[in-house]
């Protein structure tokens, strides 16, 4: 599990699952970049994470000021050798009442802004004949969930693009891969599912191991994909579900 002198950037890293992927990282000695929209947000998780987090502010839905951010991390970091390409956006709405604008917007952040700073990033990796890429999936790629149809589009796209960069990108020494997680428990999803008894109880169901996950094992993942560990393993979408995705 090497990982010493490794400098990553993970977007929307200053809460959730990007906190957690970020924490693992700094844990074992991972320089870390956390990338947002809230700058106030990163500055606080970054004084939680200590001195080998660092808070920079980036939007990835504004295509036009990433190559220059990326310029501007690498000219200060000396190079970025593993992108976590966490941050995103869902909407719960009927398919019918989706509009146009709000369904362009959700492709906006979860595809073509990963699309752009993997692309940014990848110039400089293959520079250097080596680098790691994670995209963070989810199960609305994996099976049909009701009212999330932009989110399940932007998904099944990830898993598209995973499995595509990393055929034409692996020859250079760059692995990718994604995380694709179940249910994962926060604040926000145990006030959901107990406010949906029902919804709650299909989820425990469809779940071999009975519990939803913690941001933790998410994070465990994205160290053990970008760790050394992992040096013959790319293209491959992980599932951190607790089975859920081949629950019956």
């Amino acid at each position: 599990m090497q990982t010493t002198n490794k400098i990553a950037l993970v977007t929307g890293g200053g809460s959730g699952l990007g906190f957690a992927i970020a924490k693992a990282f700094t844990g074992t000695g991972i320089t870390t970049i956390i990338a947002g929209r809230n700058r106030e947000k990163l500055d606080k998780a970054a004084k939680e994470l200590g001195e080998l987090c660092h808070a920079r502010p980036c939007d990835v839905s504004d295509f036009e000021s990433l190559p220059a951010f990326v310029e501007d991390v690498v000219k200060e970091f000396g190079q970025i050798d593993i992108l976590v390409n966490n941050a995103g956006i869902n909407q719960k709405k009927a398919f019918t009442e989706v509009t146009n604008d709000e369904f362009q917007q959700i492709l906006n952040t979860n595809v073509t802004g990963v699309f752009v700073l993997s692309r940014e990033v990848v110039k400089e990796m293959l520079n250097r004949k080596k680098g790691c890429i994670i995209h963070i999936s989810s199960m609305a790629a994996q099976y049909g969930i009701p009212k999330v149809i932009a989110y399940s589009a932007s998904k099944t796209a990830i898993d598209g693009m995973t499995r595509a960069m990393a055929v034409e990108l692996s020859p250079h020494g760059i692995r990718v891969n994604a995380i694709a997680p179940g249910f994962i428990y926060s604040a926000m999803t145990a006030k959901a599912l107990d406010s949906d008894p029902e919804r709650k109880a299909r989820v425990m169901a469809r779940t071999p191991m009975g519990q939803m996950g913690q941001a933790d094992d998410i994070g465990a993942a994205a160290l053990y994909l970008a760790s050394d560990a992992a040096a013959y393993v790319t293209g491959v979408v992980l599932p951190v579900d607790g089975g859920n995705s081949i629950g019956f």
